[in-house]
């Protein structure tokens, strides 16, 4: 079983600067709740149990987050606002949480990395919280379903149109059943001439502990950083990896305009907000 999982969190989140030069991406709002809530409960309804968070210089905004605030609690209780108490209280309560510092912002791989001694030689999950998916089963649980019948890593994929291939890792793969691909290659952001498919890799991953071993010895690539996909693409030679094919709405938070579409998506299905917000958009006269 699939018990633990990774959030790697300190990078630079530079394309939201300025406003992400005091403050985590992953924190970053949509409607009332930070881009990272939503993946933590993701990964709880998949049965995630322990969940490290890798941080860095700048991140001790989602520490504070996830912590218990009792003075916050004790003025909302004095103030007659209990229920809302217990809302900020169950934050803190939504899982066992633990943080890594990434003292260097060297790569996605390098952030994976630094979570080994927590996650030991078990298989674990890896969720990026920039990439939001509203979907009715969690796509974590959905690829916990497609590991436990392969017994194999699992790499979430959607279909991207072909102008946008090159901001992927694209694979190439082998159809074995209604949604899942046995991976024979990857290709990093490839012109879309030399892509071989439109598949391309979002932000949710499972993967097995000989990774490590791998990610330790992948030599750092143009930018100084250790690349998750180079490690893949050598695990591809030890042993079989999927791709599955999600199902749900994902919403690219790392990107500004995907970042509006998600707090539009989710205010409209907000039943105390969303009359307003239609009202809203209809006297904007969009053309």
């Amino acid at each position: 079983m699939i018990k633990k999982a990774v959030f790697p969190a300190a990078g630079l989140g530079t394309r939201f600067l300025p406003l992400t030069k005091s403050s985590p991406k992953e924190m970053l709002p949509l409607v009332d709740k930070p881009l990272i809530h939503y993946c933590v409960e993701e990964a709880v309804l998949s049965g995630i149990e322990n969940i490290i968070i890798i941080t860095g210089m700048g991140k001790t905004a989602i520490e504070d987050y996830f912590d218990i605030s009792l003075e916050l609690e004790r003025n909302l209780i004095k103030r007659g606002k209990k229920k809302l108490a217990k809302e900020m209280r169950k934050i803190s309560d939504l899982a066992e949480i633990f943080y890594v510092r990434q003292k260097e912002t060297l790569g996605l791989g390098h952030a994976i990395l630094c979570a080994r001694s927590f996650v030991g030689q078990e298989a674990f999950a890896v969720i990026l919280a920039d990439d939001i998916i509203d979907a009715k089963i969690p796509v974590m649980r959905q690829m916990i379903q497609i590991y436990n019948r392969m017994k194999a890593p699992v790499l979430a994929v959607e279909r991207v149109p072909r102008e946008k291939v090159s901001s992927y890792g694209i694979i190439k793969g082998e159809k074995v059943s209604d949604g899942v691909y046995l991976i024979k290659d990857v290709v990093e952001k490839p012109p879309a001439s030399r892509a071989p498919s439109n598949l391309g890799i979002i932000g949710r991953y499972i993967l097995t502990p000989e990774i490590f071993d791998i990610l330790d010895n992948t030599r750092p690539g143009k930018m100084g950083e250790i690349q998750l996909t180079d490690a893949i693409r050598v695990l591809l030679n030890e042993r079989s990896i999927y791709a599955y094919e999600i199902t749900g709405e994902r919403y690219d938070c790392g990107d500004k305009a995907g970042f509006i579409k998600a707090n539009l998506a989710f205010s409209l299905k907000r039943g105390d907000i969303s009359r307003e917000v239609k009202e809203f958009i209809r006297k904007l006269n969009i053309q």
